[in-house]
């Protein structure tokens, strides 16, 4: 039934506004999803004009609550409804929906829109960074609240769909969130029954809140995503519930007022000119006007603006409080709310021995734990694998145990793991890792490709990178990885060759503030005498002249595992009269960000170049040119002691002498 704006009410004519810019938004477009934003607008109005926590004024407010729209398709609400609440999003942003360099683009991507906390877009990977929202927020109140001093005291809430829920990261996630107890972590799912195909019965069939009952979460259902009033008495409940995780499944109806509601036929694409025109005359609206804004409804909307700045100074009043009774608490938890490392805290990295050798994953851990205090932010764990990344403070408590702690035991779940250490990069206040074998970075993959495209801070941890692993044979080599992930662009990579090499990358990947995964070794590696170069300098170039000879003749260029092999080669083509500079490349991307002079003076023009690298050869020929040769793995691996895979695969130091020999004019 139509109606007119006179007859409807301030929160009535305050929702269908929402509603029908989102519409406009896609229709200008001629791109998006109007369905959802149709359907699931009382929500949104519900949490931004009356329940959240938030300022818009102050987007990055530290204990605001933060939402993420985990169906990132619905970005039309999201933005329709930061620019109603006066967040830095105006009415032309709107108007320039999908659009080249536009502050609106298709999915939420942090950093291009005042009031997105995280990229969504990838179905079910926003439900997991609500998750490590979640577990961030736990902790940190655990960390630095004290009694009548709850300055950390903030919700999560997520909205998602049938899409989110059918991808298997949300079940990752949702089981470790109701392991964790993550009792200010709300989920309203938007249960239209309709998912881009047609009815989600063609493939949907399940009972999804039985499923989270059985993860022990706190599960509730409102019949009418209309019900204002019984929506808000959920969301209530399910903050009121401090043990669980709380989901919420609201029946809406996609494309709600609009000639397509209730089909697939509003889900994915601009609806056109009649059909917009006759979903505005259900609510009321001038079929006639785009992107109308009655006065009285932003001006209802705008109040958030006054609320929220009342909330953050309350909130202000509090920390100052707090700072005066807690001096040193107050002062962490603003360094490492901007991020700021602890001054001077770089020289408890240790510095290793040559008498020794040891493995990467062995030194990744001495450095973790030698730091530990120094960098109290470091926070993480592994997918059920801390006996073999070595990535586990000691004396090993777990958060699940004890808030305060800060080791996570995510589970075999590589995935909702990563996923979840990006959330909690993004919350802020926290510099999270997660660890698991290299090999599962398929796995993972998206998640770190979303770290690289938001920018976050995020940690990952990966060892037994190579063939070298042995005899757990080829489903567990990695090959492709390193080409794989160095592909990502925005992503640091680093695969040391030695201890110190580690230290100097762990250094770097703290002060950098960048996405970054680390490739470490199962196996013993020697030590190159720390005597002999700066390893933190060294590192901090990509890739650096190690050994040297005059005017060499060829150049050997080793990655981890592979420089001390290289190293060898390089004495045996000395003792056959062959002068061979030996190059250590720990890190593409960093090598990259170098001068092209400084690339130049490691890798000289003219000089026959070989690479060598237990992973595959796709990428190396950039660096040793269609003149240079490559020694790699372009073949899965094989069940058999690593070094008798090195050695059949072609790693042995007199194959590599002999390639080198080759290219010796």
């Amino acid at each position: 039934m139509t109606s007119s704006l006179a007859d409807l009410s301030l929160d009535q004519l305050s929702i269908d506004t929402l509603r029908l810019l989102a519409v406009d938004a896609v229709e200008k477009a001629r791109s998006g999803h109007p369905g959802a934003p149709l359907g699931c607008a009382p929500i949104a109005y519900l949490l931004f004009h009356k329940l959240m926590k938030h300022n818009p004024a102050n987007a990055k407010w530290a204990d605001r609550d933060r939402f993420v729209l985990s169906n990132g398709h619905a970005s039309a609400l999201l933005y329709s409804t930061l620019f109603l609440s006066g967040y830095n999003v105006t009415l032309d942003d709107l108007k320039s929906f999908r659009q080249w360099r536009s502050r609106t683009p298709g999915h939420p991507e942090r950093g291009d829109t005042d009031g997105v906390e995280v990229t969504t877009g990838p179905l079910g990977q926003g439900i997991a960074m609500a998750v490590g929202m979640a577990i961030a927020e736990k902790h940190l109140a655990a960390t630095y609240n004290r009694p009548g001093f709850e300055v950390v005291n903030h919700h999560t809430y997520a909205l998602l769909g049938d899409g989110d829920l059918m991808e298997g990261v949300s079940h990752e996630a949702a089981s470790l969130a109701g392991t964790l107890g993550l009792g200010k972590l709300t989920f309203i799912y938007d249960d239209n029954l309709i998912s881009l195909d047609g009815p989600t019965e063609l493939s949907y069939t399940e009972d999804a809140l039985e499923r989270f009952e059985a993860y022990h979460w706190h599960v509730q259902r409102v019949t009418d995503g209309n019900d204002l009033a019984a929506i808000e008495a959920a969301i209530e409940a399910a903050r009121a519930e401090t043990g669980r995780p709380s989901i919420i499944a609201v029946r809406t109806v996609i494309g709600y007022g609009s000639p397509k509601a209730g089909t697939n036929k509003v889900h994915g694409e601009a609806m056109g000119a009649e059909a917009v025109a006759a979903t505005k005359k259900f609510f009321g609206f001038p079929d006639d006007q785009s992107f109308y804004v009655p006065p009285e409804a932003l001006e209802n909307w705008r109040q958030a603006v006054d609320r929220g700045a009342g909330l953050e100074a309350e909130w202000k009043t509090l920390f100052e409080g707090y700072r005066a009774a807690n001096p040193g608490a107050a002062a962490e938890f603003e360094r490492t709310q901007k991020g700021v490392l602890k001054a001077g805290w770089e020289k408890a990295i240790p510095s290793f021995a040559p008498d020794k050798a040891q493995a990467t994953r062995n030194a990744g851990g001495a450095v973790m734990n030698a730091i530990a205090e120094v960098v109290p932010e470091l926070f993480g764990g592994a997918a059920d694998l801390t006996s073999s990344t070595k990535t586990i403070f000691k004396p090993g408590e777990s958060f699940h145990v004890d808030a305060t702690a800060r080791n996570v035991f995510f589970g075999v779940r590589e995935f909702g793991m990563c996923a979840a250490v990006n959330g909690m990069a993004a919350h802020g206040g926290l510099i999270p890792f997660g660890s698991t074998f290299f090999v599962f970075t398929d796995y993972a993959k998206p998640a770190i490709r979303l770290a690289a495209l938001m920018q976050v801070h995020s940690l990952f941890v990966f060892t037994h990178d190579s063939v070298a692993l042995g005899e757990d044979g080829p489903t567990h080599q990695p090959v492709e990885h390193l080409m794989a992930l160095r592909a990502v662009p925005g992503l640091t990579d680093f695969r040391p060759a030695d201890a110190n090499e580690t230290a100097a990358a762990w250094r770097l990947a703290l002060e950098r503030k960048k996405p970054t995964f680390f490739a470490l070794t199962r196996q013993d590696l020697p030590v190159i005498d720390p005597a002999a170069h700066d390893a933190y300098a060294a590192v901090s170039k990509g890739a650096y002249v190690l050994e040297d000879a005059s005017n060499p003749q060829v150049v050997l260029i080793g990655t981890g595992s592979e420089v001390s092999l290289v190293l060898e080669a390089a004495k045996l083509l000395a003792g056959d009269g062959i002068r061979a500079r030996v190059v250590s490349f720990p890190s593409w991307k960093i090598f990259e960000e170098q001068t092209a002079e400084y690339k130049a003076s490691v890798l000289p023009a003219g000089v026959p170049k070989l690479a060598v690298e237990a992973g595959a050869t796709l990428g190396w020929w950039k660096y040793v040119g269609l003149d240079g040769d490559v020694i790699g793995v372009d073949r899965f691996g094989a069940s058999a002691p690593g070094p008798v895979v090195l050695e059949k695969l072609g790693f042995g130091a007199e194959n590599v002498a002999a390639r080198a020999k080759k290219l010796v004019k």
